[in-house]
């Protein structure tokens, strides 16, 4: 007899949620095997592998469209993973050295040796994340932040309010189970787009790799997914699909 899973299967064993599913069989990434009584789909054993291929490619922070292209045999699967993996080391590496630097700041504060200025810092300012940002898109990238040191309380509360307002809207959407590429999505991540601006103006190639950014750097996904678990590979794809159809 051959195996096979239900939607709600799927859901308790791999913890991503119905709607995924039906957003994955939408844009053709992972279509059932089948249906089943009352019309319910099903999933078979490749299904499961592939979807396992998904979830893997997923957390190495690839988009749907790359996903996709690998597992169809449209790119070089090694290569797009060695890339990966080598985001992954960087980001262990960082990780390491955080770690090292609060197990130093422990042992000053228990009568050990002081720390250097150099010790104190080092952690930060090595972040990979940020020379990555400076080679991609330059020092305006990098400079975000001073942008935003120089506004006003009420500039700053305002900026604060668009991006609640855009990540919430996206929320909605996607809890709906809006492709991303619908235009009320696309019309959401021109808001994203334009609220992005009032820091640096992203091209496409910038904001292609700022969303790539946002599903890379656990501390991006922790303040995005805070919305809605799951909007950072949402939000990341959408902005993928807006920038080739509207960015230079």
């Amino acid at each position: 007899m051959t195996e096979s899973w239900s939607t709600a299967e799927l859901v308790r064993l791999t913890g991503i949620s119905s709607r995924t599913l039906r957003h994955y069989d939408h844009v053709g990434l992972l279509v059932p095997a089948g249906t089943g009584a009352g019309g319910q789909r099903v999933y078979g054993r490749a299904e499961l592998r592939r979807l396992q291929h998904v979830l893997l490619l997923r957390e190495l922070g690839m988009g749907l469209a790359e996903i996709a292209s690998v597992l169809d045999g449209q790119d070089d699967e090694v290569a797009a993973l060695r890339r990966h993996h080598d985001r992954l080391l960087a980001d262990a590496d960082r990780l390491l050295r955080l770690a090292a630097t609060v197990a130093k700041s422990i042992d000053e504060s228990e009568g050990g040796d002081p720390m250097s200025a150099e010790e104190m810092f080092a952690a930060f300012r090595d972040d990979p994340h940020g020379a990555e940002a400076r080679e991609r898109w330059g020092d305006e990238a990098v400079a975000v932040q001073q942008t935003a040191a120089g506004w006003d309380r009420e500039t700053a509360a305002e900026v604060h309010g668009e991006m609640n307002a855009v990540h919430r809207r996206l929320a909605e959407l996607m809890a709906a189970g809006t492709p991303v590429d619908a235009p009320a999505v696309q019309d959401a991540v021109g808001a994203h787009h334009a609220w992005v601006s009032r820091f640096w103006v992203p091209g496409r190639e910038a904001y292609v790799g700022l969303g790539e950014m946002y599903v890379s750097d656990p501390r991006f996904t922790a303040t995005i997914d805070g919305y809605a678990e799951g909007l950072t590979p949402y939000l990341r794809d959408a902005m993928t699909v807006y920038a080739n159809a509207q960015l230079q």
